[in-house]
């Protein structure tokens, strides 16, 4: 079986990354297809692997500002020669899906999400892009053609398998086609169960969707201390708000991520995501999370038993949940046992035997 990996882009260091890197591991003869691929920016595990770019890797500023190149993203993708290949197995939030094959080539898709600046999230996007008033303007009309483009492209995929049970119910909604779930893998053996100090957690990539204003605005009121990991556009907004017992410790190496999730009484989630790695590494330290109960906590957490839910995404329901929440009453072995079912011997074996599968009843359309 010869199998090709495309990937969006490798121009950040995000979960839909490490996806990438457990499917190269799993099939390490395989080459990787990307627009871009910007080794300072992603993960120096990369850098030795067989990564394929498109065009406009060699653009002027087609590298450090691919952003603005999202109308010529479609033509890159259908620009692989994909042709010698068995199977094609897309890593996508947006555009990898669309790549074209043989007729008798099985392409499966693992979907993180259809396109959000597409779907979900258009008129969020647009406001809250730092762009100027005749950009944003336009921007819709680039967009209106992208969408009839990325709609055609999911038409394109033999087998979509959805990162969780948002995702897919999101697939069904805007690309009209069923999925199957196969969670994303998280490195559980990098954590270990420690002894909790006096601080909440929360971090990741501190972007306005994250909602880490919401934590800053609790825990100014409740005064407890709170450590915030990352960096990202919003950092310097939520310092300015912040008061003197939270701390924010910047971008942090996967050993002291490892303490801070260790020490924290709990981990802090108030946003709504797709699936959620940070909440199961909080959880395979032993520690219990405090979620927003949307998205994919709600796939993770399990109320009363590795966590808690708060149910209205304002900072005064989030610092009720803090006030009555009893770090004493969880089993961090058992918060830990949870969060083994999302471990990468997990993931690895059940993409692989649902490769097998779909290629042993795979039927080419000639």
């Amino acid at each position: 079986m010869k199998i090709a990996l495309v990937h969006d882009h490798l121009a950040q260091d995000g979960g839909a990354e490490k996806v990438l890197q457990a499917l190269q591991a799993i099939w390490p003869e395989a080459p990787t297809y990307v627009i871009v691929h910007d080794p300072q920016a992603a993960h120096p595990a990369f850098r030795n692997k067989d990564i394929r770019t498109s065009f406009l890797q060699k653009w002027p500023g087609g590298v450090k500002h691919y952003q603005w190149f999202f109308p010529l993203m479609p033509s890159a993708v259908e620009s692989y020669d994909l042709s010698h290949f068995d199977v094609v197995l897309s890593s996508t939030a947006s555009y990898a899906k669309g790549v074209i094959t043989r007729p008798e080539t099985l392409h499966i898709s693992y979907c993180h999400t259809p396109t959000r600046y597409l779907w979900s999230d258009t008129h969020s996007y647009v406001q809250e892009l730092g762009a100027s008033r005749f950009v944003k303007w336009m921007l819709p009309f680039f967009l209106s053609y992208v969408r009839v483009w990325d709609k055609m492209a999911a038409e394109r995929v033999d087998r979509f398998i959805a990162n969780s049970k948002v995702v897919q119910n999101r697939i069904h909604k805007y690309y009209k086609v069923p999925s199957d779930v196969i969670y994303p893998p998280v490195d559980t053996n990098r954590f270990e169960i420690g002894t909790p100090s006096d601080y909440y957690l929360a971090g990741g990539r501190l972007v306005p969707y994250k909602r880490f204003d919401l934590v800053v605005a609790a825990f100014n009121r409740l005064g407890r201390k709170l450590k915030i990991y990352g960096t990202g556009p919003e950092l310097s907004a939520l310092q300015s708000q912040a008061k003197t017992n939270i701390e924010f410790v910047g971008k942090v190496s996967d050993t002291d991520l490892a303490k801070l999730y260790q020490g924290a009484l709990a981990f802090i989630n108030p946003q709504i995501e797709d699936f959620g790695i940070t909440m199961v590494e909080a959880m395979a330290s032993g520690r219990p999370v405090i979620a927003y109960a949307a998205g994919g906590a709600q796939e993770i957490v399990l109320a009363g038993e590795t966590g808690e839910f708060f149910y209205y995404q304002t900072w005064e329901d989030l610092a009720d949940a803090v006030v009555r929440f009893k770090p004493e009453q969880y089993q961090p072995s058992r918060i830990r046992a949870r969060a083994e079912e999302f471990s990468l011997p997990v993931f690895t074996k059940a993409i692989q035997q649902y490769v097998e599968d779909a290629l042993a009843h795979f039927t080419p359309n000639h």
